[in-house]
């Protein structure tokens, strides 16, 4: 493990240098099994992992890999038997993990447990129309959030193992997800939408809830940049899947905060004294913002914004007193609400989804080029 000498400019070291600084920082504070919540299969761990396997992808260092191999075989017996709910699409996202231990290693067990995973999609609950439910708890619910959840697993499965049904099912979830829950006039779009109109926070005619998150956001647009990396060139739905990252970007650089370089816990309502700069949502929009122009589908104003954000980033960052990297203002897991909901949730230094969020950021800042 390398330590960043905090004294020294922040810019001074490489995107992925800082990738690798954050993986160390949760390595030195968790064993594999004690990432919190502690021995569960979850995306909270999910996110972390996956973003620790693109620094492996980068960098070559094997403990990059073998962490996350450890949590994995810690939870997956050799039969392929595990626990994990059943009843939601969250716990999808961490099966991303699978696909390069499958490669890597070609243990059956990894392959078995996607494909539990992916018998998800044939069971899990759906509206009218056949969007997904978030989870059962949350019945007739759409989430952004599910659509990175559960999207980029079922792609990297019809990728490697050959099951192209899959395509046109998470592509009919973000069709959906922009037909009901897109806002015209900013270009954003709501956290959650309710069919049945049934909770308090959805609105009687559109059935949304009432705010514009930042994490829900950048999970959403992080799926976008993904599915096109996944998507063939030759499916019809791939230039409506372009223009939805193009718009998307176009909307969400316009609420950037220019002083600080990031975003707003609820992104458009900045100018509100309760309302903060929250790091997990920023770093998504960086990651989601850097692959669209590697994809085409952003310009060079873009670029500036993803510069401005990553370096808002680094000067957020703090070290503790072992001179590991602390990640702060990061929300922790939320649900759909109104605006005091968001604006009153707790934050947390080193929270994983703060700190997978960052580390993905940086695994696609460390290739683009500076404006």
């Amino acid at each position: 493990m390398n330590k960043l000498d905090p004294n020294v400019t922040r810019t001074d070291y490489s995107p992925i240098q800082w990738a690798g600084a954050a993986c160390d920082a949760l390595m030195a504070a968790y064993r594999p099994e004690r990432l919190p919540p502690e021995n569960r299969w979850h995306y909270h761990q999910g996110v972390f992992l996956y973003g620790m396997l693109q620094v492996w992808r980068q960098t070559g260092e094997e403990i990059y890999l073998t962490y996350p191999k450890e949590y994995v075989d810690r939870l997956i017996d050799e039969e392929g038997n595990f626990y994990f709910a059943r009843d939601e699409l969250d716990a999808i996202m961490p099966g991303l993990l699978l696909f390069t231990l499958d490669e890597r290693y070609g243990e059956a067990r990894y392959r078995i447990a996607a494909d539990k995973l992916r018998q998800l999609f044939t069971t899990l609950n759906r509206t009218s129309e056949g969007g997904i439910w978030h989870k059962d708890k949350y019945p007739y619910q759409m989430w952004l959030d599910g659509l990175y959840m559960g999207g980029v697993f079922a792609l990297k499965y019809a990728a490697q193992y050959g099951d192209d049904t899959l395509i046109d099912l998470t592509l009919h979830q973000e069709k959906l997800m922009r037909k009901y829950m897109k806002d015209e006039r900013s270009g954003l779009l709501y956290h959650a939408w309710d069919e049945k109109r049934s909770f308090p926070w959805a609105d009687p005619v559109t059935g949304c809830s009432p705010e514009f998150w930042s994490r829900s956001l950048g999970w959403y647009g992080m799926a976008l940049a993904d599915f096109l990396d996944l998507v063939p060139a030759s499916h019809p739905g791939r230039a409506e899947l372009e223009a939805a990252l193009s718009s998307f970007v176009s909307a969400i650089t316009r609420y950037q905060d220019r002083e600080s370089g990031l975003w707003f816990q609820v992104v458009d309502k900045g100018q509100l004294p309760d309302n903060w700069l929250e790091t997990s949502g920023t770093s998504l929009f960086v990651y989601t913002i850097a692959k669209a122009i590697k994809h085409g589908c952003a310009g060079r104003e873009q670029l500036q914004s993803a510069w401005t954000g990553y370096e808002g980033l680094l000067n957020r960052l703090r070290f503790n007193d072992q001179g590991h990297v602390i990640i702060p203002d990061i929300c922790i897991g939320t649900s759909a609400g109104d605006y005091a909901n968001y604006v009153t949730r707790p934050v947390q230094d080193n929270d994983l989804h703060g700190v997978g969020a960052f580390i993905l950021a940086c695994t696609e800042m460390e290739s683009l080029d500076r404006p």
